[in-house]
């Protein structure tokens, strides 16, 4: 699993591009001094979906939009799969990711990516491999398929599209993203979340755009060009 900091699309179904703007603001001292500008953070659509097929879409809305990772995205989505994948303090919301301004991958989409966010406080993935498809070939990457689990710690993921079998504890549905306490990570305000007190999803299949950790540990990695992906 490699998606909002402490975190991480090509789906089937594309959503329409968020609408962006800006509106001036001024001020003017009594001393007449020079008008002094301010910008409106960036309103946005934002999707929240749980990490099961089963409960399927839970919202689409438009709020205060805020980045799920603090850097520009390649715009080059990966593919993670686990056998099973368990964590302790978890939290889903929607937001979006950029690419770098005039990245070659930006297609029609103004080079914004809207994403669903997952973070896991402490989280164990066994049998992980990623790979991304460079044209040709693939870069592939596994781990963990040893006596020893692939762990992390401050996980988040930026999806487009997760699927798997999924089982929550003590699972809360429907929280303002800026108030989630399970991961450590607050999503922006008016957006639809979830969070609960762990997880555990067996099959993991990902598409992503973002992985952070706070820490990660891969132990038996290899990392190798492949005609095949996950």
């Amino acid at each position: 699993m490699a998606s909002s900091p402490d975190v991480t699309p090509s789906a089937g179904n594309t959503p329409e591009n968020p609408e962006s703007g800006s509106v001036p603001a001024a001020s003017e001292n009594p001393a007449g001094t020079a008008r002094r500008g301010r910008v409106r953070a960036r309103r946005a659509a934002v999707m929240a979906v749980p990490a099961t097929l089963v409960a399927g879409a839970l919202a689409v809305l438009t709020a205060e939009g805020a980045l799920g990772v603090q850097f520009a995205i390649s715009g080059m989505p990966f593919t993670v799969t686990a056998t099973e994948l368990n964590g302790t303090g978890f939290e889903q919301f929607g937001g979006l990711d950029n690419m770098a301004p005039g990245s070659p991958n930006e297609g029609d989409t103004g080079g914004q990516v809207l994403i669903v966010t997952s973070a896991i406080k402490n989280a164990t993935l066994t049998k992980l491999c990623q790979s991304v498809d460079l044209g040709g070939t693939n870069l592939l990457i596994t781990a963990g398929g040893g006596a020893e689990k692939v762990s992390a710690t401050d996980l988040t993921t930026d999806s487009t599209e997760l699927s798997g079998d999924a089982a929550f504890n003590n699972i809360e549905i429907g929280n303002d993203a800026s108030t989630l306490t399970k991961a450590g990570v607050k999503g922006p305000i008016g957006v639809f979340s979830q969070q609960a007190d762990t997880v555990r999803i067996a099959n993991l299949r990902q598409t992503n755009y973002a992985t952070t950790a706070g820490v990660f540990k891969l132990p038996g990695l290899k990392l190798r060009f492949s005609s095949t992906g996950c």
